[in-house]
């Protein structure tokens, strides 16, 4: 397996735990940008992991994460517009 996927896989990793504990521990909220773009960047880098190494399970739930990310942000974004 190329070092490239799993730097990328311990990357959404840590950004995906940072996003959780960054919350967990009141640092940044559920509804801010910053949260959600971790969560996002965070399960595509997982994504791209989970599919390299045939982790399908692992794929599903991170392509749902990055969903609920993508929906979250762009409500952010329409709120602001408002």
């Amino acid at each position: 397996m190329p070092k490239w996927v799993d730097i990328l896989g311990w990357i959404g990793s840590l950004e995906v735990i940072a996003a959780y504990a960054l919350n967990s521990l009141q640092k940044i909220k559920s509804d801010s940008v910053i949260f959600q773009v971790l969560n996002l960047t965070g399960a595509i880098l997982l994504i791209i992991n989970s599919v390299y190494k045939a982790a399908y399970p692992f794929t599903f739930i991170n392509t749902v994460w990055a969903i609920v990310a993508s929906i979250a942000m762009i409500r952010i974004f329409q709120k602001k517009l408002q």
